[in-house]
């Protein structure tokens, strides 16, 4: 690492709170390196307070990009001279382009999310999706599989006093993408989601059940829902293999489970900081094997 950075290099970094968990330094540093590319990344841990002084520093350093991750993606929009189409619907950024000191506000957690299922050979245009949650991630995934042409999706929340955030989403998607029918459901009504999946090519589970301790519950109560064919996606990624992808395994659905989502959406940001593709390849077999 020291043998390669000089006075040139150029600076990237991630924020937010907790990040020392990330493996994101990692995977950046190692494809820098990999493709010769004079850039280094580092993360930094700051509060939602600290947004505006990160910003004012990216613009000071001249830093190429950012990655932000909780609980700083909704407050940086304000600082964002353009948002890309997902980032404006959402209203939340993980991705900071610097193009001398304009800066572009990306969302690539959906992008992550379609990507991973392509690479398990599952396309999303002219799907139905059924998704459970309201959430970033799940929020997100709608998003994306939106614009990039699911016909239909069914979101499934808790009617709780958050729940008008959802119907929110579900009505800017619909004006962004008139061909794709969105509907909200309250998730506390089985008979309906076991209905919507039934009718889906695609279940998603963007919530954090199944994730510790909540590893042995899934939001899927009832196990008729699974057909064989149906593709559950899960982003939990710890544990692995999810009870809800054991339970849909065992139907004969297709699974996918959440660790590719990191990998893909850190692609895509790549792709956007450097112009260049992620040795994608040699990094999921070093960091996600």
């Amino acid at each position: 690492m020291d043998s390669r950075i000089s006075g040139h290099t150029g600076l990237l970094a991630l924020i937010g709170s907790p990040v020392g968990h990330s493996g994101s330094p990692a995977m950046y540093n190692y494809s820098f390196a990999r493709l010769g590319l004079d850039y280094v990344y580092v993360a930094f841990d700051i509060g939602e307070d600290q947004v505006k002084d990160a910003i004012d520093a990216m613009k000071t350093f001249r830093m190429r990009g950012m990655n932000v991750t909780m609980p700083c993606k909704t407050a940086v929009c304000q600082y964002m001279d353009h948002l890309s189409p997902a980032a404006q619907i959402i209203g939340a950024v993980n991705t900071i382009v610097n193009d001398n000191g304009v800066l572009t506000g990306h969302m690539t957690d959906g992008e992550g999310f379609v990507r991973n299922l392509a690479d398990h050979g599952v396309e999303v245009k002219n799907k139905k999706i059924t998704i459970a949650g309201g959430g970033g991630a799940a929020t997100a995934i709608q998003v994306q599989c939106a614009l990039d042409g699911a016909s239909a999706i069914s979101i499934f929340n808790r009617k709780d006093a958050f729940f008008h955030r959802t119907l929110e989403t579900a009505e800017k998607i619909r004006k962004a993408v008139p061909g794709c029918q969105v509907e909200v459901y309250d998730i506390a009504d089985t008979d309906k989601l076991t209905e919507e999946i039934h009718s889906s090519q695609i279940f998603v589970n963007g919530t954090v059940v199944g994730m510790k301790p909540m590893d042995g519950e899934s939001v899927v109560k009832d196990l008729s829902a699974f057909y064989p064919g149906l593709v559950v996606a899960d982003v939990v990624y710890n544990p692995e293999e999810t009870r809800l992808l054991r339970e849909a395994k065992a139907a004969g659905c297709t699974c996918i489970g959440g660790k590719g989502m990191l990998l893909w959406q850190g692609v895509a940001a790549f792709k956007l900081y450097t112009g260049q593709d992620m040795p994608v390849q040699e990094v999921k077999e070093r960091f996600f094997s």
